[in-house]
């Protein structure tokens, strides 16, 4: 009997650097380990690096503009031509700012579509900050998502949400690390890491003057539409020598700088709904890799710690508050074990290994009707 997955095409679509994307490489491995077609389509900029060998495809399409509302008309209607023409079963919209093209395509060619929501997107500070925006994205939302019967989201808490504004029901399949044997070192300098988008909102203007009252560098490995401000917030604060930014860096080269740091930072403000119902890359990897982390105390992560204690809380991410926790987790080894000893049992639990069962089902069901 033939798997549901032979020969069975199905594309992705994103909005970013499909080097770097983590969740996708997952998602998109999996699948093409399991036999599917697998596609991944996204847009090029200026400045992308060359794609990395992956065992799906990957396609960028050419842009005439890299932000504003002319990198969105131009990227849907490429998009959705794009889609109109290749040999597909199931095409994917990975959050809203693809799922025009991908419903329009889908529905015009009678193919099963699925959508993936990253995070909630009408919830964002910068849609919900400027009304006309909101509007635009609230409406494409409400045009669209209901449509999208088959779907699946990071956390339960964002699932509920979409439940009771568009009636869908999604899985979860949260965006664990992948499992893999650990051996931590002995960490030979003490780094504190921040890994992931250096965006606004994420509380760089609190930890970045707390690095004042820190013994301990903080490595950064990232970019975003913060990175100039977070330098130049180094720079004025006289820490240029106590934070090292490394820019983006390769998933690869990513593993050595987590595993060797002394603590992990996943940090947000309060600033919009989507922050609040969070649950980012950041907080499995540092959990996979041994690494106690400082963490805001958000509803999803709150979740994982009452069943294991793998990160220190705050509430109120100020820079003394910021500094106080972290110098706590430099200094109390005893705390700091417990917290060690704690990601090393919820690994085994939040791993992809776990949730791509989740995702392996959605694909496989699809595929079999």
């Amino acid at each position: 009997m033939n798997s549901p997955s032979k020969n069975k095409k199905i594309i992705f679509t994103v909005t970013n650097d499909l080097n770097y994307d983590q969740r996708m490489l997952k998602i998109c491995s999996t699948l093409a380990n399991e036999g599917y077609d697998v596609t991944l389509v996204g847009f090029e900029r200026k400045s992308s690096k060359p794609l990395s060998s992956r065992p799906y495809k990957q396609v960028r399409l050419p842009i005439i503009a890299e932000k504003g509302k002319i990198l969105y008309i131009d990227y849907w209607l490429k998009l959705f031509f794009f889609l109109l023409f290749q040999k597909v079963d199931i095409i994917c919209a990975i959050d809203l700012d693809t799922i025009l093209p991908v419903y329009y395509a889908s529905k015009l060619r009678s193919k099963k579509r699925v959508y993936d929501a990253h995070e909630l997107f009408t919830e964002m500070k910068e849609v919900v900050s400027r009304p006309k925006i909101y509007k635009m994205w609230s409406w494409i939302a409400k045009h669209t998502i209901p449509h999208f019967p088959v779907g699946y989201t990071v956390g339960e808490s964002i699932a509920e949400i979409l439940n009771k504004q568009y009636a869908v029901r999604y899985e979860v399949v949260r965006n664990a690390t992948i499992l893999r044997p650990l051996q931590i070192p002995a960490k030979k300098e003490t780094y504190i890491l921040y890994q992931g988008a250096v965006n606004h909102a994420r509380c760089f203007e609190q930890l970045i003057p707390a690095m004042k009252n820190v013994n301990a560098t903080l490595v950064v490995c990232g970019e975003g539409n913060f990175y100039e401000q977070a330098l130049e917030l180094a720079k004025k604060n006289g820490l240029e020598n106590k934070i090292i930014f490394k820019g983006y860096v390769p998933p690869e080269q990513l593993i050595s700088y987590t595993l060797n740091a002394k603590i992990g930072i996943t940090l947000f403000e309060a600033d919009s709904l989507s922050n609040k119902l969070s649950l980012a890359n950041r907080f499995f990897d540092y959990m996979h890799f041994g690494v106690p982390q400082l963490c805001v105390k958000y509803p999803e992560y709150e979740k994982i710690n009452e069943h294991y204690e793998v990160a220190m809380l705050i509430e109120d991410p100020t820079k003394e508050n910021i500094a106080t926790a972290l110098n706590q987790l430099l200094d109390d080894k005893a705390y700091y074990n417990e917290l060690q000893n704690n990601c090393l049992k919820a690994r085994e639990h939040y791993c992809w290994q776990e949730e791509s069962k989740v995702l392996s089902g959605i694909y496989a069901k699809l595929s079999a009707e």
